[in-house]
């Protein structure tokens, strides 16, 4: 296998849809942890929420960020690495002895990585998995008691690369897809339960996460005595340079705001920044419908199909 083909895929352009933002942030005044706040959607979301006048605790892991998130009103940095136990559990001490109790639950800290299947070593998949898979579950199931008492959200930042996977991406995408029956899951257990989840899945919109995987794969290599080429350094810094003329994660905070908020929160949410990765996406989904349909003594009709995407259609438009 070509080690340059790999790297080279890790940090072409992840594929991504436009939600409408919410006019007004409901009523009363909530309460909500952000993971993984220090950059990106994460701060985004928490700025924003605080700007509203919500109380907002920030999760970050080094000291400079949480400073910063300290600094701004309505926001309480919380030192929270969502792979430490230790970590999770003194966080949930914090929010339930302020008293504010917990409405709202973001799981968004993330990180990107992995190269061609057959070239993604052992270890950078347990890392993406410790942090995308494990994190989200060991904070979900630490924080759960509280959203319990308040009947409140959770909603968890997924990815369209939890639809779509491509050369590359098996480690990242793979840990996406996991947040897609996570979600489904946790869904139909809280609903009867007063708590209702949510996912919203981004495409690439401004954050440190690209530049981050890169610099982590490629002190790995070095560590293990592989060759930087200089045509790999010169697309790490191509990497670089295009994350940062990406798109404000505006529409991904809106999403996240009627997750939290609205009285009908959706299950999905899908948001990118061009019509391009709408139809990538979407396509794919039907792409994967087909497939399902191909084999076996039960296999539906093109008409049976359609039809059953109309009342698909019917259910989601009486519900809204």
């Amino acid at each position: 296998m070509n080690r340059l083909v790999g790297f080279a895929v890790l940090i072409t352009t992840v594929v991504v849809v436009h939600f409408a933002p919410q006019d007004a942030v409901a009523g009363e005044q909530k309460s909500i942890l952000v993971t993984g706040a220090s950059t990106g959607i994460g701060r985004h979301l928490a700025e924003s929420l605080a700007a509203e006048g919500h109380h907002v605790y920030a999760g970050a892991r080094k000291d400079k960020d949480l400073e910063a998130l300290d600094a701004i009103e309505n926001i309480t940095a919380v030192r929270l690495d969502v792979t430490k136990q230790d970590q999770v559990d003194a966080a949930v001490e914090l929010v339930r002895s302020e008293g504010r109790g917990l409405w709202g639950l973001v799981n968004n800290a993330g990180v990107g990585g992995g190269q061609a299947v057959l070239e993604t070593p052992i270890d950078e998949f347990n890392f993406v998995y410790a942090v995308n898979v494990e994190g989200v579950v060991r904070t979900t199931q630490a924080f759960a008691p509280l959203i319990l008492e308040s009947k409140g959200r959770i909603s968890t930042t997924g990815s369209i690369a939890g639809i779509l996977a491509g050369p590359g991406y098996g480690a990242y995408s793979g840990s996406k897809h996991y947040i897609e029956a996570f979600t489904d899951a946790l869904a139909s257990e809280l609903e009867p339960l007063g708590v209702r989840v949510s996912v919203v899945e981004p495409g690439s919109y401004k954050s440190r996460i690209r530049r981050s995987a890169v610099s982590r794969i490629t002190k790995q290599m070095e560590a293990a005595g592989a060759e930087i080429t200089e045509e790999m350094r010169q697309r790490a810094k191509e990497t670089a340079e295009r994350e940062v003329t990406l798109d404000e994660p505006d529409a991904v905070t809106d999403a996240f705001m009627h997750a939290l908020f609205d009285d009908a929160p959706l299950r999905r949410y899908m948001v990118v920044p061009n019509e391009g990765q709408q139809d990538a996406t979407v396509r794919q989904a039907a792409r994967e419908l087909v497939q399902l349909n191909e084999w076996g003594q039960y296999s539906f009709s093109r008409d049976e199909l359609v039809a059953m995407i109309d009342e698909l259609l019917a259910d989601q438009g009486a519900s809204d």
